[in-house]
């Protein structure tokens, strides 16, 4: 067996298993689970249509692992009005099965393990297939610390320059899982400075894109990148999806843009790995990435939904409207002594409510994990079933003599 995989830990949905392996919920409570990201929003009438009208012919023939023009055709155009950025779509845009597939799948092209001391640098929090993608490639992670005065944005400076050095790959995910944090155009200044001077390629996941709480959405990596005057998205990869933006995760649709010359030996490496998309997802993700209106009635649900549930859970937790996306990052209660997991397994016994703790979406640096702490909440259910959580979690921290002490 390849040996690597000796390296892996635990993905934190394992973790949460067997951390709930002998809790007896409260059957008095219909089980709520805010454990797991994947959207509850209905499918839009209009892309099942598309689905079964694409099944007739759709199924006859072996997809090209590059898509069809119609589609990258279609996500460039969704680039363009979305972000104001122009890009070739035989060039510079790659069809994938899922943003999450893709950014595994990326690291195995980039790195090269035969350089010594290869490194991956990624955020801490952070979504855990970058560091499984990183060790499955040979190379060894460095978790960047999150500054939780800022929201748990990224400190990229506290990276030493020796790190940079060894850098071949830097994953950024703005908006942040699991925090919300979006990057704004100077933190992109500087991870582009940095890869200006030591030559590592950026890896920037934006599927929580299209869920946003303020007036401005934010800010794409090409975005920032023709913002900054780099046209040729030279050593930049951006990776979306269309599981949030569209509540079809089940679809197995999105794609990477930028620079043309990576997304080559991206496409060689997908063309022998069996990467290609169905032609059936294809002619609805044309669809999908064609239509705006029911992304922004989406997302009208997201802001109806937290904007009820985050006052309520603000009252008993330091937890706040983030930036974006459909997660809270909220802070248990001191009385808890900072376990994230004590205070999970009371939550499910008690109430029925499943939630995630932070510290199984981080590491542990100099003896400090920066998810400690901190429960992750994925509001994705529908809104009354978000609020009585919610609810049911207020009622938790007030009447547990824990929280009283």
């Amino acid at each position: 067996m390849n040996p690597l995989l000796a390296t892996l830990q635990p993905y934190p949905f394992e973790r949460l298993r067997e951390l709930f392996a002998s809790v007896t919920p409260n059957p008095a409570f219909s089980p709520i689970s805010l454990g797991i990201g994947e959207p509850k929003h209905a499918t839009p009438l209009f892309l099942k249509q598309a689905l079964a009208a694409a099944l007739d012919t759709g199924l006859a023939g072996y997809p090209a692992t590059g898509g069809t023009p119609a589609l990258r055709q279609a996500c460039a155009g969704w680039l363009q009005r979305r972000y104001g950025v122009s890009l070739d779509p035989a060039t510079q845009i790659l069809p994938v099965n899922g943003s999450r597939e893709a950014l595994f799948a990326f690291a195995q092209t980039v790195v090269d393990a035969t350089r010594e001391g290869a490194t991956v640098v990624c955020p801490n929090p952070f979504y855990q297939i970058y560091e499984g993608a990183t060790l499955l490639a040979g190379a060894r992670p460095h978790y960047a610390p999150s500054d939780p005065a800022r929201n748990f944005a990224v400190d990229w400076d506290s990276v030493p320059e020796a790190v940079w050095a060894r850098t071949q790959l830097l994953y950024v995910c703005s908006p942040g899982n699991p925090t919300g944090a979006v990057m704004p155009l100077q933190e992109w200044q500087r991870l582009f400075e940095l890869s200006d001077r030591h030559g590592f390629v950026i890896a920037s996941d934006e599927c929580y894109s299209e869920i946003y709480f303020r007036d401005e959405p934010p800010l794409g990596g090409l975005e920032a990148a023709v913002k900054l005057g780099r046209t040729d998205f030279r050593r930049l990869v951006a990776f979306t999806s269309l599981s949030k933006r569209s509540n079809v995760p089940g679809m197995r649709s999105g794609f990477v843009a930028g620079d043309a010359a990576i997304l080559r030996q991206f496409l060689l490496y997908r063309t022998y790995h069996g990467s290609a998309m169905s032609p059936v997802v294809q002619a609805a993700s044309i669809a999908a990435w064609n239509d705006e209106a029911h992304v922004v009635e989406n997302r009208a649900m997201y802001r109806d939904k937290f904007a009820q549930v985050t006052p309520l859970l603000a009252g008993v937790m330091d937890v706040a409207l983030p930036d974006a996306g459909f997660y809270l990052w909220a802070g248990v209660p001191a009385a808890w002594g900072g376990s994230d997991t004590e205070f999970a397994r009371a939550l499910l016994a008690q109430y029925n409510v499943t939630v995630l703790p932070g510290s199984y979406l981080a590491r542990e640096v100099a003896g400090q994990n920066p998810g400690r702490g901190r429960v992750r909440m994925a509001l994705v259910a529908e809104t009354a079933e978000c609020l009585e959580a919610a609810q049911r979690i207020v009622q938790f921290i007030s009447s547990n003599p824990k929280s009283s002490t």
